[in-house]
């Protein structure tokens, strides 16, 4: 008998099958990460295990933690100190009510987190009932640090004072970066800026029906689903850089059998929706630094870029080792709302486009095929949003992108009226809101929109903390159960359909207009914009004959 047959042998896919031994310290971790939030896909990937190996755990967790508490007495009451599931509980949704506060530059105060503990505490012993009676908490300072220790909260502040916007230094800093620019001798097309906003995508305006009636309605807010965004463009205006967006769920229904690499946007996924560091280099590295080398070889000028980041907690510190040719100049704290490029207008342009965009698809819906508003907003999902986004993206115009920055670098700014121009555009947008809102039945003025857009960060509510953890439990369970469908392709019987659906409505068209040289140019354009299909049809259709 060889060898390698042998129970104790050194073979390599042998030992590869072997049973892993899990110890207790690591499965108290892995308990420990998934009760924070991280998906049992991502912790089981982080220990090269699979995904059932991950829930056992879980599902046998007050065995585990019993176990490590009898067996090291003095470990357990810091590791796994059993203290109640609504103390448990409470503390989960206080850890992501302080990230989300610390993660939108929001000041916290120790007052105030043990004001928000011993609410969540309350709202929860009323949630869970009988089980959670006699069971008192005060929210103690030992308390506290105790639980910043076991949430790994060291990066967080807290403090007393709210930070206002600094007019000293977003006066003088301008100076200082026209010194950086003359120094490096950059170009407005080398001199990049970028920022994220969070965006609540599938909101009305609280006056609406629609709003009225989802608040009395039980269970998750849709109006609550927000993800972030980051924006960014050039000097010169002439360079937007495809958005990154950062959605809570990695695989929504409404994208099912969509290639992620195909979208408008940079598809990545945090439970909260932040842009997190690692996420921020990813799209440094993969996204940026390809993009705009790519933009300087059009332009023929030299790859030599300047980016301008505020401090925001996504934003990994020391940028400026990361790339030879890309300069990261740090915006000074507390400046962002006087002088950042992309925080001057940009956003907030965008975010008008954004609204006025799906209005006017909910009016087309009505007009065509008789959608209610209430079918077209429970309709209305993620996938649709994105398209919305890359609509209201393309929208903004390169004198918006120049003219934002007139408060850091005058000198790049070639149309001072810019604003002015601006201001025209936005009254516009908000005199056409109004009217699609009329044409919807909506009793709405431009103040409510106003109000709405206004929004840009909402703390979570001790309900939105519950429902946020829910919503968690069950996109897993939607998870576990997905099956795999066919993926999308074409077919040359459907791709010969389509062309024929244009002809005929083309046809149409040309049957109305006396104008031949205009519905020849139409024709024309419709006819280049499918190009790209043609040529994928002639392909199949030359694969096929060759067949």
């Amino acid at each position: 008998m060889s060898r390698s047959k042998h129970k104790g042998s050194g073979d390599v896919a042998g030992s590869a099958k072997k049973r892993q031994a899990i110890t207790m310290e690591t499965k108290v971790k892995i308990i420990e990460r998934v009760e924070r939030g991280e998906k049992m896909i991502d912790v089981a990937r982080s220990y090269n295990m699979n995904r059932s190996t991950i829930s056992t755990i879980l599902k046998n967790k007050d065995k585990i933690m019993e176990h490590v508490k009898s067996a090291v007495p003095m470990l357990s009451t810091i590791i796994s100190k059993k203290r109640g599931k609504v103390m448990e509980e409470m503390e989960k949704h206080l850890s992501v009510w302080m990230q989300d506060q610390h993660q939108h530059r929001v000041p916290l105060s120790l007052m105030l987190i043990q004001e928000k503990a011993k609410t969540l505490y309350e709202d929860l012993k009323k949630k869970h009932g009988k089980e959670s009676e006699g069971a008192s908490f005060h929210a103690s300072h030992g308390w506290f640090h105790r639980f910043k220790a076991r949430a790994n909260l060291h990066n967080i502040k807290v403090s007393g004072k709210a930070a206002s916007a600094d007019t000293v230094a977003a006066q003088e800093f301008p100076e200082m970066l026209r010194e950086i620019i003359d120094e490096g001798a950059y170009l407005p097309e080398q001199v990049f800026n970028v920022d994220e906003t969070e965006l609540y995508w599938k909101r009305m305006p609280d006056r609406s029906y629609i709003s009225k009636e989802e608040k009395l309605t039980p269970g998750y807010k849709a109006t609550k689903d927000r993800l972030t965004l980051l924006f960014g463009g050039n000097a010169s205006g002439d360079k937007k850089l495809k958005p990154l967006l950062v959605y809570h769920s990695e695989n929504p229904r409404a994208l099912k059998n969509i290639t992620k690499g195909s979208l408008p946007v940079v598809w990545r996924s945090y439970p909260k929706a932040w842009v997190t560091q690692t996420i921020f280099q990813d799209w440094f590295f993969h996204h940026f630094i390809p993009e705009v080398e790519k933009y300087c070889l059009e332009k023929d000028i030299p790859f030599n870029i300047l980016l301008l980041l505020d401090s925001a907690p996504g934003h990994p510190p020391f940028m400026d080792d990361f790339h030879p040719n890309i300069k990261v100049v740090p915006l000074p704290p507390n400046t962002t709302s006087l002088i950042q490029p992309m925080d001057q207008g940009v956003i907030a342009t965008f975010k008008k486009y954004y609204l006025r965009h799906t209005f006017r698809q909910a009016v087309q819906a009505s007009d065509e095929s008789g959608t209610t508003l209430r079918q077209f907003w429970k309709d209305y999902n993620i996938y649709k949003a994105i398209k919305n986004i890359d609509l209201a993206w393309r929208e903004v115009t390169a004198i918006t992108m120049n003219g934002v920055w007139k408060n850091l670098c005058p000198q790049f700014v070639r149309d001072f009226c810019g604003f002015e121009k601006m201001d025209e555009e936005s009254k516009e947008v908000f005199s056409d809101l109004v009217t699609l809102s009329k044409k919807l039945e909506l009793d709405l003025q431009e103040n409510d929109f106003i109000e709405l857009l206004a929004v840009q960060h909402e703390e979570l509510t001790n309900e939105d903390l519950m429902e946020l953890e829910d919503r968690r439990k069950d996109e897993e369970r939607q998870e576990e159960e997905e099956v795999t469908e066919k993926p999308k392709r074409f077919t040359m019987q459907e791709m010969a359909r389509g062309f024929s659906l244009f002809e005929e409505a083309l046809l149409v068209f040309e049957a109305q207009d006396p104008n031949v040289e205009r519905y020849m140019r139409v024709a024309a354009a419709v006819q280049n914009a499918i190009q790209g299909y043609r040529v994928i049809y002639d392909e199949k259709k030359r694969a096929s004959t060759q067949t």
